[in-house]
């Protein structure tokens, strides 16, 4: 390599790193995030929830996680063969102990740690429509089988080359050809709008029904116990967001720029957008709503943040924090207990993100001058988006309705009045004697 490409060899790996670990401090801040809105009796189990599922996937995504995800050899387009590199093999060193290059240039074993951090913080986010309410044992059971039957599977098929990816096997390519062995209408899923937010939001929602109701609710509405810990955990998630946004451009470049620029802008009005549907709606904006709106313009952006200017992703993130605002009301019209606003937050927002980047994507957007094809790539971002709903919700389903079969979801029901930190941890956050009655 000549000098520059080893300067810029190093600049990468280092932005990937710093990316890498600005994404895994994503978890302990959605713990903060979670841990704040729950009530003072259950907020060590709801952060229990992020840190056990960091646990889990860490030594399941070394084992078979980053072969069902990257691997060469595709199984029906729909996840890679986990034996092929499980436990890692043949993914770090060649066979003269050279460490191997990724895809972009530096060595993949950064890319690997980079991917399992995105995996933790997925299954992690699932976790918020449960509290309150589900053995921590089987939360960590969940874990293993969503992220091997679902998430796994998710970014094969978006990331990986598979059915919802830009390959010339791909969807898109059999509805629309190809050009140079690619689909001709690449879909956009920049960093997770599909694989990370749509998955999880929709296993929240099947959960949460599936789980059903908290019995200590009685009709009530939830009330956080702790706003200022909400709004740290939803400022360290935004800060980590950069790695996420921005470590997905996969060099320290111009797109990684475009992504942190617009990954702000959206985060920003996201907040905007939220607050003023609350004022108009309820008479005034909240802290909570603050918090939650920076968390849905972030969301909003994540499947666009490479592909979109600062101009349209104002445009973007504000309709994603109204609209994240609107469906958490879902909730209470239709009877589920999804305790900390998971369907809003991921679900609701993130598919306008994913189809709204086919209406506004650079010069190729349905109403940025796409044409004809700007219509064939919003059809193939609503495609993407339902499938990945669809396919998420059926295996969700099933993995739930086994879990309840065998070890079951739920605490006693005495356990959950008098709450689930001691009765699961033997702890409690705070030395009040009185914190069973909040």
């Amino acid at each position: 390599m000549t000098p520059e490409e080893v300067i810029a060899q190093s600049g990468n790996s280092a932005w990937m790193l710093i990316s890498a670990s600005l994404v895994l401090l994503m978890t302990p801040a959605l713990a903060l995030f979670y841990g704040g809105m729950s009530r003072q009796k259950s907020v060590l189990n709801m952060m229990m929830m992020s840190f056990g599922a960091v646990g889990v996937v860490g030594a399941i995504y070394v084992l078979w996680g980053w072969s069902m995800s990257y691997g060469s050899q595709s199984i029906g387009g729909v996840f890679a063969n986990p034996f092929e590199f499980f436990g890692l093999r043949n993914s770090i060193t060649d066979g003269d102990g050279n460490y191997i290059a990724s895809a972009n240039g530096y060595p993949n074993i950064i890319d690997i740690g980079f991917q399992l951090t995105f995996c933790s913080i997925s299954v992690a986010l699932i976790s918020g429509a449960l509290a309150e309410r589900v053995k921590f044992s089987t939360w960590l059971i969940f874990v293993g089988f969503w992220t091997t039957l679902v998430y796994f599977p998710m970014a094969f098929m978006v990331w990986g080359g598979g059915l919802l990816s830009h390959s010339a096997e791909s969807l898109s390519a059999k509805l629309f050809g190809t050009a140079d062995g690619e689909a001709l209408i690449a879909p956009i899923d920049f960093a997770g709008g599909t694989v990370v937010h749509i998955a999880a939001g929709t296993a929240a929602l099947v959960l949460a029904i599936i789980v059903g109701k908290r019995k200590s609710i009685d009709g009530s509405q939830h009330r956080p116990h702790n706003l200022p810990l909400v709004m740290l955990g939803a400022a360290l998630l935004w800060f980590g967001w950069f790695g996420f946004n921005g470590g997905s451009a996969f060099a320290a470049d111009g797109v990684a720029g475009l992504a942190w620029l617009n990954t702000t802008v959206a985060a920003c009005v996201g907040m905007l957008g939220w607050i003023s549907l609350e004022r108009i709606r309820d008479g005034h904006p909240t802290s909570l709503g603050a918090a939650s709106g920076v968390i849905a313009g972030l969301v909003t952006i994540t499947p666009a943040a490479g592909d979109m200017n600062p101009v349209t992703s104002i445009i973007l993130g504000y309709i994603g924090g109204a609209l994240g605002c609107w469906g958490v009301g879902l909730k209470y019209k239709f009877n589920f207990d999804d305790t900390l606003d998971v369907v809003g937050l991921h679900l609701v927002a993130a598919m306008w993100g994913t189809i709204g980047v086919g209406l506004l994507a650079n010069d190729r957007g349905l109403l940025t001058g796409g044409g004809i094809d700007g219509l064939k790539l919003f059809a193939i971002q609503v495609i993407i988006a339902v499938v990945a709903a669809v396919f998420s919700s059926v295996l969700t389903y099933i993995i739930a309705r086994v879990l309840k079969a065998t070890v079951g979801w739920r605490i006693h029901g005495e356990q959950e009045h008098s709450g689930i930190d001691v009765a699961q941890h033997g702890e409690s956050a705070y030395a009040s004697t009185k914190q069973a009655a909040v």
